[in-house]
């Protein structure tokens, strides 16, 4: 009596997802540019403008993600994860031989471009995990989406702590985890990641929701425990070193989910022959219907010209550029996003100008509030529109409000507002991040879920450009006295207070457009609760 593992089978699928968390897990390192700009800065004698260019061209790699989301509908999913794999260890690696001092410092064109390898690498990875886990639990897609974008939240945290703990604090091997282990990961997920079948009856919908809620639980541990190590002070190397090993082991709990899936259906399949056929009778039940529905698809095509969708229903690219509903969606996560990410960036200078010589503090408050964010508003999302049929756009407008009272707070420069507003900022950002991904696909369909994603995350870069290449860059220049190397530098709460204002200013206007949107797609969440309620 073995135990099925395989990728296709119940116990494989959760492996599949424990997989897909690790990779999240290790993903978000384009958030932790603050642990190593000012290393960059020095050995390249860069202006702080210079410097947020190179955030930006790391962001801007995110633009290129179009090709993973063009590739995620022709590719399989375990060769769209090599290749972001490899392109993190080429743009990273390239990073830690001139941080290390290894190689000489390329001219700035060059370095440009490895950095956006690096961060164009972060598209494939969450392109392949994201549109993979959504079709497999589309019956959970606001839990699943907050699950996967929490450790991704985590991440930054994670690869922080674990720097501090193990190389206190060193850039360049903060570097070299961040080109090594993503490759690592990644490789180990290419053998279980696959998509499956949805669950077909109710109890197994009602067991994915029970394991999904211990993937929470977990996760929350994990974070409460980044927390504590975060706030505890310094620590000694004995400490350091169990507190690793402890993370790690964390980590590696969820796989005891696919294990006792694997043992407890061996246990109640005990004819072997029926264990072999039924996944292959449940394969065939499920793409019976799919061929009758694509050659129904084809028939009405034939017979009649496409009518264009209605949101709710699948969306081409072309069409669903051709709605009001994306734009505004689209513009809105550009307000919350390129603001979020301002901060992340810039994290470095802004704790310098306060007088604060360590951030790395700041960067795990961001990353863990962050991961709060994602979590929580996944599933109180979710249950909210089975519960009152509340449009999920109406949780990117709360969380656009709270940003912008967080920089407000940062602006006033009172004790203690970097601690309050990486907090704040890390877990609005955290919303807006978790609740889009499942927004997109609950008004624009599964079918181009992948391009579609890589459209809307556009803005990423954009917003990197605007907010924090352009706005925070030549105003913080402005306040800023030159340095002897050639560089600048600013100390004193001046330095970002104009650009804490104008980011305010912009979460507000993300926050009409996200009221409008749910407005505008109120039917549709209706429609979805009421699906809900009527397979209760």
């Amino acid at each position: 009596m073995g135990l099925q593992l395989s990728p296709t089978s119940p116990a494989g699928k959760w492996l599949g997802f424990v997989t897909a968390v690790w990779v999240q897990a290790i993903s978000g390192n384009n958030y932790t540019f603050s642990n190593y700009s000012d290393a960059l800065k020095a050995i390249m004698n860069l202006t702080q403008l210079q410097l947020n260019i190179l955030s930006v061209a790391k962001d801007v790699g995110k633009a290129f993600g179009l090709l993973a989301g063009i590739a995620s509908d022709r590719l399989p999913t375990p060769l769209i994860l090599l290749i972001g794999s490899v392109e993190g260890f080429i743009g990273y690696g390239v990073q830690w031989l001139v941080v290390s001092g290894t190689i000489q410092p390329l001219p700035y064109w060059v370095m440009c471009i490895f950095l956006c390898i690096g961060g164009n690498s972060t598209t494939w990875m969450n392109t392949a995990i994201l549109v993979t886990c959504i079709r497999n639990f589309r019956k959970n897609r606001g839990p699943v989406s907050g699950i996967l974008k929490g450790y991704v939240g985590l991440s930054a945290a994670i690869f922080t702590d674990f720097c501090v703990a193990l190389f206190s604090d060193s850039s360049s091997s903060f570097l070299l985890m961040l080109a090594v282990v993503p490759l690592l990961v990644c490789l180990t997920a290419i053998f279980f990641l696959r998509e499956v079948p949805p669950p077909s009856t109710s109890g197994e919908e009602k067991e994915e929701v029970r394991y999904l809620g211990v993937f929470n639980f977990v996760a929350v541990v994990v974070a409460v425990y980044l927390l504590a190590f975060d706030v505890s002070g310094t620590h000694g190397h004995v400490f350091s070193l169990v507190f690793a090993i402890t993370l790690l082991i964390l980590l590696a709990s969820p796989l005891l989910i696919p294990l006792y899936v694997a043992v407890s259906k061996s246990l109640s399949n005990s004819d072997t022959e029926r264990q072999v056929t039924t996944p292959l009778l449940a394969m065939a039940e499920e793409t019976a219907p799919e061929e009758v529905e694509n050659s129904c698809t084809e028939t009405v095509v034939v017979e009649v010209e496409r009518r264009r969708p209605v949101i709710g229903e699948d969306h081409t690219i072309y069409e669903a550029l051709r709605t009001v509903v994306f734009w505004i969606l689209f513009v809105s996560f550009l307000c919350g996003c390129g603001t979020g990410l301002t901060v992340m960036n810039n994290m470095g200078q802004m704790g310098l100008a306060l007088g604060y010589s360590d951030v790395s503090i700041f960067v795990s408050l961001l990353s863990i509030g962050g991961f709060f964010g994602r979590i929580f508003s996944g599933w109180a999302s979710e249950y909210s529109i089975e519960k009152t049929a509340t449009p999920r756009p109406l949780w990117n407008a709360a969380s656009q409000i709270i940003m912008a009272a967080g920089f407000i707070v940062m602006a006033l420069a009172v004790p203690g507002s970097l601690y309050i507003g990486s907090i704040v900022v890390g877990m609005c950002y955290g919303v807006r991040l978790a609740v889009t991904v499942p927004i997109a696909s609950e008004l624009f369909g599964l079918k181009y879920y992948g391009l579609i994603y890589n459209v809307l995350i556009l803005n990423l870069p954009l917003g990197s450009f605007l907010f924090s290449g352009l706005l925070a860059g030549i105003l913080y220049d402005a306040q800023a006295t030159s340095t002897a190397g050639g560089g600048d530098t600013c100390v004193g709460a001046h330095c970002y207070r104009l650009v804490y204002v104008l980011m305010a200013v912009a979460c507000i206007i993300g926050c009409a457009l996200d009221v409008l949107l749910a407005i505008k797609t109120k039917s549709v969440y209706s429609q979805i609760s009421a699906s809900k309620k009527s397979k209760k």
